[in-house]
């Protein structure tokens, strides 16, 4: 039973945040006038699909995970090649309005076999009708239809509605709304967080509660000093005080708090904590960020809250270029699926916690400069604007399937991390 409702709020979790980030893409493409030729809620074989007057086909697919959008134009695959045995269906005015590349047949289909197509500029298709050995050239309608071969009817997307049409600033918006719409998530759901709890962690460097017995409390700190200095840096909020106190495991340092006015000089020797087996160890001092109960603080939270989380996330990051790279900064599904284990039972506030963290962390993975991310495609357009013209098809083909080599790569590297982690 703890499996099953494990599974379903991780499935729950992860469809709203891949959703939403896909809707951020669907939404800023069809204002640049880009055709969406479909949005799926989930992935592999189609259960249920609709076809939109804007042109879009909304389809439910089998598996709950997440889900996509497909922007005519972009990374996509030809669907109809030469050779292929296909149905068409005319108009009134001989324009082919409806390709069919199944295998079930309309009655009134013409049967031929593609010999050449431009489905993009010229809006032709050149095909040898079954019995006949002459080719005959049909012009196909801007509006057409094609019956891909699972059965999902999707409109053919002449040059003005494709992806490479947009200017540069229309591309990135699109590529860039992904990521925005999980911040925004993040923030949404953090806010709500915040009008949940008892009382919100304040985000300034003020000490709420001092544990005793913890070096803190040993060093004379006491609940209401603020923290202005730790061993020569400077700090003003609670993420910096973490930041700094974590990086300094087992070392003695000099901490400036502000009490009365006054400044205060404090030694403290500073614990050293590792939160799991695999982890490295992490400074700790004993003291709690002080706490907010105001309606105006609880909705700040929402801000406070998913800065904070990106400020680490960069954090470690920036950690990787200083300290090298470690596999165990990352977390693959097994990962999640073990956090999910671990808040499912705390709470609907604790779950809430843990999707909006979840959705930062996806926005900030998305924009990193790697292709075939969100990243990787926005500095194609800031190329394509110093360049004044986008790289060729074939040269962005060739850096988006280095991109996805890679991105396999490290996603099999951190599974088999995570599965070696747990498991033995």
């Amino acid at each position: 039973m703890q499996t099953l409702q494990t599974i379903i709020v991780f499935l729950i979790i992860f469809s709203i945040i891949v959703v939403i980030h896909e809707f951020g893409h669907y939404y800023f493409a069809k204002r640049a006038g880009i055709l969406v030729r479909e949005f799926a809620i989930g992935m592999g074989p189609k259960l249920f699909a609709k076809q939109g007057q804007d042109g879009t086909t909304y389809t439910i697919r089998m598996l709950p995970l997440g889900g996509y959008v497909r922007l005519a134009g972009l990374n996509e695959e030809d669907t109809i090649q030469a050779g292929m045995q296909v149905g068409l269906i005319l108009d009134e005015m001989e324009q082919v309005r409806l390709i069919n590349t199944t295998e079930r047949s309309e009655v009134d289909e013409l049967p031929a076999v593609v010999d050449q197509l431009d489905l993009v500029n010229d809006m032709t298709i050149d095909v040898i009708p079954v019995g006949q050995t002459e080719i005959v050239r049909y012009s196909v309608s801007k509006t057409a239809q094609i019956v891909e071969a699972d059965g999902t009817k999707v409109q053919v997307s002449p040059i003005e509605t494709r992806y490479e049409s947009a200017n540069v600033w229309q591309k990135m918006l699109t590529n860039f709304a992904g990521p925005m719409n999980n911040f925004i998530l993040s923030i949404i759901v953090f806010a709500i967080v915040g009008l949940m709890m008892p009382a919100i962690p304040s985000d300034t460097s003020e000490i709420g509660d001092v544990i005793e017995g913890n070096p803190a409390a040993e060093a004379g700190m006491l609940s209401g000093d603020r923290i202005v200095e730790i061993d020569g840096q400077d700090v003003s909020t609670w993420n910096e005080v973490l930041s700094v106190i974590h990086g300094l495991p087992g070392e003695t340092v000099t901490i400036i708090v502000e009490r009365n006015q006054e400044e205060v000089d404090l030694t403290v020797d500073v614990a050293s904590v590792q939160v799991s087996e695999d982890s490295e160890p992490i400074g700790q001092i004993g003291v709690y960020a002080a706490q907010k109960t105001g309606l105006m603080d609880r909705l700040l939270y929402g801000f406070t809250a998913t800065w904070g989380v990106i400020s680490r996330v960069l954090s470690a990051i920036g950690g990787m270029f200083t300290k090298g790279f470690d596999i165990n900064m990352f977390g693959g599904p097994v990962a999640m699926a073990e956090a999910t284990s671990e808040v499912v039972n705390q709470g609907y506030t604790t779950i809430l916690y843990f999707m909006a963290f979840l959705s930062t962390n996806l926005g900030i993975v998305n924009l990193l400069p790697i292709p075939a991310l969100d990243g990787g495609k926005i500095v194609l357009n800031l190329i394509e604007a110093v360049r004044g013209k986008p790289l060729s098809q074939e040269k962005e083909g060739i850096i988006t399937i280095i991109g996805v080599i890679f991105l396999f790569i490290l996603m099999i590297a951190v599974t088999w991390n995570d599965i070696s982690r747990v498991f033995f």
